[in-house]
């Protein structure tokens, strides 16, 4: 039996990893430069966030856009929640009004290109 991923519920998935990361790990681990321990706005860490998205977003919608609907609105959308995410990193003073849109854009996008693919998959298949 083949296994086979969901790569928008993949992407979704580490997208909410990535918010959840963004806004309660420094409420809750606030105390570790106490001990040593910095991960809060670690830049590797941060960038390493981003690389994910953006690699599982690059599968799931190469794979909806080659093999399915041949759409580019979920690229774009994609898009713009990575150049939201990446812009975040630059400008650490809007944080927290550049992260709500680029998680909102990247979910939706994963949303728009699973909804295109399943509709374009039961055409195929009937």
């Amino acid at each position: 039996m083949r296994l086979k991923i969901n790569w928008d519920a993949l992407g979704v998935t580490t997208s909410v990893a990535c918010a959840i990361h963004c806004a309660l790990l420094p409420l809750f681990l606030s105390s570790l430069p106490l001990f040593g321990i910095n991960i809060i706005h670690n830049l590797a860490f941060e960038y390493g966030m981003i690389a994910l998205a953006f690699v599982v977003g690059i599968f799931a919608l190469s794979h909806g856009y080659r093999d399915c609907h041949h759409r580019l609105l979920p690229s774009l959308v994609f898009t713009v929640g990575i150049c939201f995410l990446l812009a975040k990193q630059f400008w650490h003073q809007w944080e927290l009004y550049l992260l709500p849109p680029a998680v909102i854009a990247i979910i939706y996008a994963h949303y728009i290109n699973y909804k295109l693919s399943r509709t374009q998959h039961n055409v195929k298949n009937h």
